[in-house]
């Protein structure tokens, strides 16, 4: 038996990103509480405290992100990447307990309305703050895709369900203002609570598809089997190939079955240039291969997957 492993490069630092979510947040804050002391309106009121939810949020994140780009060590031989995981977790959650607050003040208000103030500075004050979470929101999803971080993703997906909270809420504003229905502002900011409970549901599934070892998407796998099958013949075969995910890299570990009389060396150059040949397609790949010979049968006691 021989194993042979081709490891990945490892995960980059992207903290700067975290410190510009921290940087946003506390910027959205300061305006969304400003606007909503100018008009007294619920919904910017849960708009705001969204924004608190969303610095709370880009802690964890960058505090994820700092761990995750720790190398592997004697306690944690695969790495630290699954810490991502836990961000976008709690980022899930956090968008829960923003929706339940933002019902609860709605409610309260729909019981008792009250007529807005100063709309119109309120309204500039709103927009200038969503447009800036819109702008780290797609910087955010778009750093996270490119470089496979569902922190960041998550992270930009916060922020983006608060740009569209931001946007329920000065509609419901400018309803207010132009009918004079005190009681569309809490409800459109129920509404919009409603809607953000389904970014924190996706989000919390996200994280636990990764914390499970979900394997990698099917056409990644399709991929990986081709290879595998160009290399196949006469003389050698594979079975048991399997793929998972975690954080920024993945894993793909199969049994690479050779000639009886091969000796170490052929196996493990063989092996060597597969591992070679994916990771070339599949920079973020750690491969693992057992080497078998073809005709003993134990190399076929296990089940194929």
């Amino acid at each position: 038996m021989s194993l042979s492993s081709q490891q990945s490069t490892g995960a980059p630092d992207l903290s700067r990103y975290g410190w510009l979510a921290v940087a946003t947040a506390l910027a959205t804050i300061a305006l969304k509480a400003g606007a909503w002391l100018v008009t007294g309106s619920v919904g910017l009121l849960a708009d705001a405290a969204e924004s608190i939810v969303n610095l709370v949020a880009a802690v964890v994140a960058l505090i994820a992100l700092k761990i995750a780009v720790k190398p592997a060590d004697a306690n944690h031989n695969f790495g630290h990447t699954k810490a991502e995981y836990f961000s976008a977790a709690v980022e899930g959650v956090m968008i829960f307990i923003a929706a339940i607050s933002i019902g609860i003040f709605a409610v309260q208000r729909l019981l008792v309305p009250q007529p807005l103030e100063a709309v119109g500075v309120g309204l500039a004050i709103s927009v200038v703050a969503s447009v800036l979470n819109g702008a780290v929101a797609l910087l955010l999803i778009r750093a996270g895709r490119r470089h496979h971080s569902i922190a960041l993703k998550a992270d930009g997906k916060h922020l983006m369900t608060d740009v569209w909270t931001s946007a329920g809420v000065l509609a419901g504003i400018v309803l207010v203002w132009l009918t004079g229905w005190d009681w569309l502002d809490p409800v459109i900011a129920i509404a919009v609570g409603v809607n953000i409970l389904f970014a924190g549901y996706a989000l919390v599934q996200e994280s636990t598809a990764g914390l499970m070892d979900v394997s990698l998407p099917e056409e990644d796998n399709e991929r990986l089997r081709a290879i595998l099958s160009s290399r196949a013949g006469a003389e050698v075969g594979f079975h048991l190939m399997r793929t998972r995910v975690s954080g920024t890299r993945q894993f793909m570990e199969f049994h690479l079955l050779v000639p009886d009389e091969w000796s170490v060396k052929q196996g493990h150059d063989f092996l060597e240039d597969l591992s070679d040949e994916i990771v070339s397609e599949f920079p973020r790949m750690t491969v693992t291969g057992h080497i078998e010979p073809i005709n003993d049968a134990r190399s076929y006691s296990h089940a194929d997957l």
